[in-house]
């Protein structure tokens, strides 16, 4: 009797050892596998405010590429057109842009999703031109109204460098389907300014202002993920 419970001890712990074997190697082979491509589509905001904003037109074409499990390479290319007829003057503003950097994924997914809340720097340049029409000349005297001189001047080949950080998140609507949101912190570096008159708006940029060389923006898109393999 002794000698059959010590074998059929001997018997079940044979068991036990296989069947941990099988598990810790179907564990082992359990792989899930991200997609590496290109992701590619627009800032649906821009489209929107063109629809509705009067003084408004732009566009712009955003793209980024996977280049390790955390990091992507990133980019923008827009066009932006700007009437600007506030602060005692009318202006357009028009011109293209290009913003380049890198985005760092802080989200952990689960299994195969692919959402992102990330963190990312830019290098932006705009080229743009400024075409003042006519501003009112400033005055302290209230009995008599300021003058309005017309100008329809066209400044050409205007610029402006900036430094970009950029927070937001991209939301898997459905398969390789994005939806995206980010805020923008820029800090212009150069820029090209007209004689005897300033940079009212730069396109990529947003306003800039006199007294500081901060600007602020945000940005919805809409993107579409080319997967080109799986890792």
């Amino acid at each position: 009797m002794r000698k059959a419970l010590i074998l059929l001890f001997c018997i079940s712990l044979l068991g036990f050892t296989n069947l941990y074997a099988q598990e810790e190697d179907h564990q082992d082979t359990l792989k899930i596998k991200s997609p590496y491509g290109i992701r590619v589509g627009g800032d649906i905001g821009k489209l929107a405010r063109t629809a509705i904003d009067k003084d408004y037109r732009g566009f712009s074409i955003n793209g980024d590429m996977r280049i390790s499990k955390k990091f992507y390479v990133a980019a923008e290319l827009g066009n932006e057109k700007k009437h600007w007829n506030k602060d005692q003057l009318s202006a357009d503003i028009e011109g293209s842009y290009l913003k380049a950097g890198i985005d760092y994924n802080a989200y952990n997914n689960w299994l195969d999703m692919n959402n992102a809340i990330y963190v990312g720097f830019r290098y932006g340049y705009s080229n743009f031109k400024e075409t003042l029409y006519s501003y009112r000349v400033y005055t302290t005297d209230k009995l008599l109204p300021s003058e309005i001189r017309e100008v329809n001047q066209t400044f050409d080949n205007l610029d402006l460098h900036w430094l970009e950080f950029q927070f937001g998140i991209k939301a898997e609507l459905f398969k390789n389907l994005f939806l995206g949101l980010n805020l923008e912190v820029k800090a212009s570096i150069t820029e090209k300014r007209p004689e005897n008159f300033g940079v009212l708006y730069a396109p990529g940029f947003n306003r800039t202002y006199d007294n500081s060389s901060f600007g602020v923006g945000y940005g919805y898109t809409l993107t579409y993920l080319i997967p080109f393999f799986k890792k």
